[in-house]
């Protein structure tokens, strides 16, 4: 349908009526004709077509002012800061080392970290310009993570923190744990629990994998409450726990000097075939052993053997420990000789601790025999017995056999040497 337009013209005023002109073309698309400004003017206006195409525009004083405000709201108030010549030289060869497969708009970004000046703004204003302007994906956001991870950068934390609040970003459960894993690591537990909270604030619950960061993070540091509380937490999952979130547990009962719940994990893990790892074994072999608790230090002995693992010098050392601090010089000398039977070759760690054991129940003639036996079998002291069997002497008071076991030491360390 068509409607006629029609001005009037009267004392110099020119009036418009309000209806507007509709017409269809030859290809089925609509025009419409509307006046603009203060002249009659039919603006033709492409409903259909990709772009909007607009003859000629006249917009008043009042339109422009607003237009203006509108478009200076939507400038971002950050300013990428201009990367010159006054950079340091540390900072250039950064620069240099990026990634060749790193984007333009990643390398953007990394430059800035690179650059990065807390005086000069803030980093979450950095990352949520880079975000808005850039428009960077999840892989992009990745990728500036991995470097910064490769080049350890001290911003790296928190360059990953700040993500995890980007839409683009696109968070998910694993980012929140491996934050938290990282804080834990650097004993950052304040940083780590208010990265738990956010997680929670954002509708995602702990699972296995982040409670298990929990558990290992509270152990190291000391914590056995929260890592009880953590880990029992853990197993109302009702999931098979593995042999990371028990060891951890493990060393929590180590730390706090309470070796035998850590055993009694160690026995619920056997139950279930779990076997843990050499070095929870060795820790709480150590434990016993630094107490003088023999049979608690057999029993793990025992027990690191049932598992699999083959004892080495550090484990039988560990071991022989336990029987000389608690005065059981034969015992301990059993546990030597075994340990060479086995086919393990004393170190002198395990000779210094014979001595000790024989001078702690004032044996100095079993000593010397031990001494002999050694070195009929071609078994030479070192630097740490030698010391050992020193101070005993000066006790003694026996000053020459002093001079004469150093020097021994010297030649001996001379003609390895040589």
């Amino acid at each position: 349908m068509r409607f006629t337009f029609m001005a009037t013209l009267g004392s110099g005023m020119v009036s418009y009526p309000k209806q507007v002109n509709t017409a269809i073309n030859e290809t089925g698309k609509t025009h419409v004709h509307q006046f603009v400004g203060s002249s009659f003017l039919l603006m033709p206006m492409k409903f259909g077509s990709r772009k909007l195409q607009f003859g000629r525009t006249l917009v008043t004083k009042n339109v422009e002012g607003t237009a203006m405000a509108e478009i200076e709201e939507e400038k971002p108030k950050f300013k990428w800061v201009e990367i010159g010549r006054h950079i340091t030289e540390v900072q250039k060869q950064a620069i240099s080392k990026l990634s060749p497969k790193m984007t333009k708009r990643c390398k953007a970004l990394m430059r800035q970290l690179i650059c990065f000046s807390p005086d000069k703004t803030s980093l979450s204003e950095l990352l949520a310009a880079w975000a808005r302007l850039m428009r960077p994906s999840r892989a992009d956001w990745l990728a500036v993570l991995k470097e910064l991870k490769i080049m350890d950068h001290p911003l790296y934390l928190k360059v990953a923190e700040l993500a995890l609040v980007e839409e683009s970003f696109e968070a998910n459960i694993r980012d929140y744990t491996k934050i938290i894993h990282a804080y834990g690591k650097q004993s950052q537990l304040k940083d780590a629990e208010k990265t738990l909270l956010a997680m929670k604030s954002r509708g995602f619950i702990p699972d296995q994998v982040t409670l298990t960061a929990l558990v290992h993070m509270y152990s190291k540091a000391g914590d056995l409450k929260l890592a009880e509380e953590t880990f029992e937490e853990l197993k109302l999952l009702g999931q098979p726990l593995d042999k990371r979130s028990y060891g951890s547990m493990i060393m929590a009962y180590i730390r706090a000097g309470m070796p035998i719940q850590g055993e009694n994990l160690l026995r619920e893990m056997d139950g279930q075939e779990i076997y843990a790892g050499t070095e929870v074994y060795k820790a709480l072999l150590r434990s016993y052993s630094m107490t003088g608790d023999t049979e608690g230090a057999q029993r793990v002995f025992n027990a690191i053997q049932f598992a699999g693992i083959p004892p080495d010098e550090k484990m039988c050392a560990l071991l022989i420990n336990a029987y000389a601090v608690s005065g059981q010089s034969d015992n301990a000398r059993i546990a030597f000789e075994n340990m060479r039977r086995a086919g393990l070759e004393p170190n002198d760690k395990c000779i210094s601790l014979m001595l000790f054991a024989y001078e702690k129940e004032n044996k100095l003639q079993r000593a010397l025999d031990f001494l002999m036996e050694l070195e009929r079998d071609g078994l030479m002291i070192g630097k740490e017995a030698s010391e050992t069997l020193a101070a005993w002497f000066r006790k003694l008071g026996v000053v020459k056999e002093v001079d004469l076991v150093l020097r021994e030491h010297a030649h001996a360390v001379k003609e390895a040497k040589g």
